[in-house]
């Protein structure tokens, strides 16, 4: 019988709306053998997961997923590193003091706006203490000032919106390194929304091998079957190894199934050889 995985998920840690135990029991009633729960900038959901994975049968891989500063929308994975080293739980404090001055420079532009949401309105939609703007979109959203959580972000959170603010970020090295030192292995996610011309997304990667980038997600949700076999051709050529999910968000994103994707998405279990 195949087994089947999924090494792209987010919990109510980051912008998920399962909690890591709830994650880690819908992963067992899909039949999946092993899920990565990567949520953004945080390893706070691994160890519930750790544990939810003992009482489910699932074996859960620690990961996290780290956006990049370059001049493109880019997110790097962690997969299968030590969440307790001290190099990557150093950069995660920082992380989230950068996340909180962020989040009031985006609270006194939506203020400026006649949008009056508060630290404690945010506060209100987390269920742990990473907050950002799908914290900030919900409070909109229950305050009446928009509709859903996607025209918070369509109409002010988004770039180029008026309430945006850009976050500070690593570069691709700093990553790679941190993730690294962590015992873990980088993967490049989801390719098609970098937005790269072939040749130029080809020199890129090559670039962030020579970084240490181990591989790249080779299987997503939104890829064709032309994304599958461009993106896998270049990964055989600079030998970099293939990860795989669904970037799965629960109603966050409900048209992402756990495991599945859009519902013909099928991870194979072997890609977890390379990775540990």
């Amino acid at each position: 019988m195949n087994k089947y995985i999924d090494l792209h998920t987010h919990s109510t840690c980051s912008d998920g709306s399962l909690t890591p135990s709830e994650l880690v029991k819908k992963a067992a009633e899909t039949g999946l053998a092993a899920i990565a729960l990567t949520d953004h900038d945080t390893v706070d959901g691994l160890y519930e997961a750790f544990e939810a994975g003992k009482k489910y049968g699932v074996e859960v891989i620690s990961g996290i997923e780290f956006s990049l500063k370059t001049d493109r929308e880019v997110h790097m994975l962690g997969l299968n590193f030590t969440p307790e080293c001290p190099s990557i739980r150093n950069e995660l404090e920082q992380m989230k003091i950068n996340r909180q001055k962020r989040n009031r420079e985006v609270l006194r532009k939506l203020n400026e706006l006649n949008i009056n949401i508060t630290d404690e309105d945010v506060a209100a939609q987390s269920t742990s203490d990473i907050v950002g703007r799908s914290q900030i979109a919900k409070a909109m959203k229950l305050k009446g000032y928009v509709s859903s959580v996607q025209e918070a972000f369509d109409k002010y959170l988004s770039f180029g919106k008026p309430a945006f603010v850009k976050r500070e970020t690593l570069s691709p090295e700093k990553t790679i390194s941190i993730i690294k030192e962590s015992g873990g292995k980088a993967f490049l996610a989801h390719l098609n929304q970098i937005g790269l011309p072939d040749k130029e997304l080809f020199d890129f990667l090559k670039e962030l091998k020579s970084y240490g980038l181990y591989g790249i997600e080779g299987y997503y949700s939104d890829y064709t079957e032309e994304m599958n076999k461009k993106y896998r051709k270049m990964a055989e050529e600079l030998d970099l190894k293939l990860s795989g999910g669904s970037d799965f968000h629960g109603s966050n994103k409900d048209n992402y199934n756990l495991g599945t994707g859009h519902g013909n998405l099928k991870i194979p279990y072997s890609l977890l050889n390379y990775i540990r």
